[in-house]
């Protein structure tokens, strides 16, 4: 078996990912752990306990981990990285936990479009793994989403993170379908009805002007009206947040890259619908799976912290 060389982690508000890895970036063992929101104060308990038996059988290996865990609830705070923000910024700005050789990413920050205050904690990783994946990304201007609970639209700038916008399209979803009377809880999104879906994306593009509170009771008054089948209701929802969320995007950052397909890194499932979205405005997109991404991000961080402190040694 390879030797271990580090520990990478994403450590989100739901979820913890543990990756052991060897000096190349390949992952030799994975573990999983509950989030940042259930290990408040305990997050050294938690952490040992996942990596004790990496270290007992590895000797005293360095971690570098991302997400929630560098939140004001977190094991430490990692201070957000204002934009632009480049790679090796994001890197200088990770936090070392004190009397371990672990350290935390930062988020970032901006002030978006519409002057307000922005912020990002994860996904940075995934933005510097993509960058990793796809070098011809660090020149010129590109145009990433990150679907997700908070969507994260992203404007790369020669490598560099210069602006973006947040979505709480997934969030208005999930509460949607936990505290509304819109989607009935017995519709599935398990396996999507892509016919409802796309006709959600539809019914936006007909009216582009429409605003989603004007149209967000259709899942319910379709129904009533025998147009749309209980279980359906879910997906044609969904349809209509996320081509409100794409159309409204794709205006607010017209102009930027208009000839390049947007980069999607996410959840598979996720991506393709917004793919679909995207397609339907006749914007070409690329799927990169979000966890792949997440993790080269983490080892590519781990590589500069490790220059960093051979650079100093000498």
């Amino acid at each position: 078996m390879p030797q271990a060389s580090f520990v990478a982690g994403d450590w989100g508000t739901s979820n913890l990912r543990l990756f052991l890895c060897d000096a190349g970036g390949e992952v030799l063992e994975r573990r999983a752990g509950p989030g940042a929101a259930t290990s408040r104060e305990q997050f050294p308990r938690v952490f040992d306990s996942l990596v004790s038996d990496w270290m007992s059988s590895h000797g005293p290996l360095p971690a570098i981990l991302c997400g929630m865990v560098g939140s004001n609830f977190g094991w430490v705070e990692a201070r957000y990285v204002r934009c632009p923000a480049r790679p090796e910024q994001i890197a200088s700005a990770a936090v070392c936990v004190n009397g371990r050789s672990v350290h935390i990413a930062p988020g970032l920050t901006c002030r978006n479009r519409f002057g307000a205050p922005d912020m990002l904690r994860g996904e940075e990783t995934q933005i510097l793994g993509l960058l990793e994946k796809m070098p011809a990304l660090r020149q010129g201007i590109h145009l990433l989403c990150l679907p997700g609970t908070h969507t994260k639209w992203i404007v790369l700038e020669n490598g560099g993170v210069r602006e973006f916008v947040t979505a709480a399209t997934g969030e208005i979803f999930a509460l949607l379908r936990s505290h509304s009377v819109l989607v009935p809880t017995e519709s599935s999104t398990e396996a999507l009805d892509r016919t409802a879906f796309e006709k959600g994306l539809a019914q936006v593009d007909r009216f582009p002007r429409a605003q989603w509170l004007h149209r967000a009771f259709e899942s319910r008054s379709r129904r009533l009206a025998g147009e749309l089948a209980d279980d359906a209701a879910a997906a044609f929802q969904s349809g209509l947040l996320i081509g409100i969320d794409v159309s409204g995007a794709l205006q607010l950052f017209e102009g930027i890259a208009d000839a390049e397909p947007v980069q999607l890194v996410g959840d598979p499932r996720l991506s393709a619908l917004y793919s679909t979205a995207l397609a339907s405005h006749g914007r070409e997109s690329l799927r990169h799976d979000g966890e792949a991404a997440s993790l080269a991000g983490l080892i590519h961080l781990h590589r500069l912290l490790s220059r960093d402190e051979a650079r100093h040694a000498v």
